[in-house]
């Protein structure tokens, strides 16, 4: 254990990102005292601060890998548009003579919509609520028209931004698409598809446990722990070098071999990153294709992308299904577009109907509420994706910093957000973002 607790002091910043970049932290912001939160969105926008402008930039204003300081705050406000320039990656391909254009029908007065805060009895506006949330570009589609858009800090119309645990969304489509084409068995048990998982934790659970991460496992998640096996995770992940005497498991799918089972399996929902690379895994084998070439062949080659996606990976080139992808805003609204419309983009259907409709019917709200996610009461789980059954069924993929695809069926309603929160944990966000969402949702529907 000496060994971690010096490896942690090395590579804490980087773990941040190959661990956690994705995952939801909604418990708790177990992080909110490591940033400096002091700075204000205006204050931290990384082109004020000229983070990396020079040739070369100053030393005072480098983003550096692997001095590991990319992470912290307000660096990270740079860093979520750079993964490629930071961390080894994979590309996601697009289709290279295919894009689907969205269409423009700004709609005025969004800026002025107000709502309450869930902690608060101050009322804010939309525009308020995007520097209070660190937004760096945001899209609100409505009947599949842009009535939105803006890009601030170091974001634009070209630039990939870390989706954290968007991915996983994508990673539980793709199981999705598979299982509605008869080629994965959502009933399975996962040692069937993948043996060298017989003696883990995730040997005798179903496909479908590990999709609806229903799993129990004896695994810390707890980033303020510098014990928790999160970090452990994370060093197996990183791509770095290991030291020579240095033992343990070597990417995400040795590790993913000593997990091992704490308690009943379907019993109770635990957000867990390592179910997202076990189901990574699991789409992997049963086709014979690594993560980023499927995510390209069933999603990103189909929905008419402007750009190709990245994806970061370890040590052995295994893609991080779990929070690795980056890609663009408008990109990532065609994510949205196709699971609003129940898997067709311009009325052609690109996605398998009956996968899209799967995932949302949401999951098993009993086992998720034993979960204790205070910003969500009534919500649930199903294929990586997080369901509020409020009054118009809206869901959602998440990630940690503020990142959103909110689907808003009974308003036709599209948002896509990224965002670099100065805290991870979307119990910090949460309280601003999901009011606001709604309520625009409602001012929509009134036009």
């Amino acid at each position: 254990m000496a060994m971690y607790k010096t490896v942690i002091e090395c590579v804490t910043r980087f773990v941040h990102m190959t661990a956690w970049v994705g995952g939801a932290l909604s418990t708790g912001a177990a992080w909110s005292n490591t940033f400096n939160a002091k700075l204000s969105d205006e204050q931290s926008d990384p082109t004020k601060l000229g983070l990396m402008v020079g040739f070369p930039p100053p030393i005072d204003k480098r983003v550096t890998q692997p001095d590991s300081n990319f992470f912290s705050f307000p660096n990270l406000r740079w860093s979520v548009c750079n993964m490629r320039a930071l961390l080894p990656t994979a590309r996601v391909d697009r289709h290279p003579f295919s894009a689907t254009p969205l269409p423009y029908k700004l709609v005025e007065g969004i800026d002025h919509v107000e709502f309450t805060p869930l902690n608060s009895q101050v009322r804010l506006n939309w525009r308020e609520s995007l520097a209070a949330n660190y937004t760096d570009g945001i899209l609100v589609l409505h009947k599949n028209k842009i009535v939105y858009e803006q890009y601030r800090g170091c974001l634009n119309e070209r630039t990939n931004h870390a989706a954290m645990s968007m991915t996983k969304s994508l990673t539980g489509l793709v199981a999705e698409i598979l299982v509605a084409r008869g080629e994965l068995d959502e009933h399975a048990r996962v040692d069937v598809l993948i043996p060298e998982l017989q003696s883990s934790a995730f040997g005798d659970t179903t496909v479908r446990q590990i999709m609806d991460m229903t799993s129990a496992l004896k695994y810390s998640e707890n980033y303020a722990d510098p014990n928790a096996d999160i970090w452990k995770y994370s060093y197996a992940a990183n791509p770095l070098p290991k030291p020579s005497e240095y033992k343990g498991p070597v990417g995400y799918f040795e590790y993913l071999q000593t997990v091992q089972k704490g308690g009943q399996h379907g019993q109770k929902f635990g957000y867990k990153t390592v179910n997202s690379d076990v189901l990574g895994w699991i789409v992997a084998r049963v086709t014979g294709k690594k993560f980023n070439h499927l995510l390209s062949e069933l999603v990103w080659s189909k929905l008419g992308m402007e750009y190709s996606a990245d994806i970061t990976v370890d040590g052995l080139g295994t893609p991080f299904a779990g929070g690795g992808l980056s890609a663009t805003l408008r990109d990532l609204a065609r994510v949205g577009i196709v699971m609003l419309n129940k898997g067709k983009i311009n009325g052609v259907q690109v996605i398998p109907a009956s996968a899209v409709l799967s995932i949302r019917q949401g999951g098993d709200k009993r086992v998720f509420s034993a979960a204790g996610f205070k910003t969500m009461p009534n919500g649930s789980y199903r294929s990586m994706w997080w369901h509020f059954h409020n009054e118009h069924e809206a869901f959602a993929a998440r990630g940690v910093h503020g990142q959103t695809i909110y689907i808003d069926p009974k308003a036709e309603m599209v948002i896509v957000r990224l965002s670099s929160h100065p805290v991870a944990a979307n119990s910090a966000i949460d309280p601003t973002s999901l009011p606001a969402y709604h309520a625009l949702a409602k001012f929509l529907i009134a036009q």
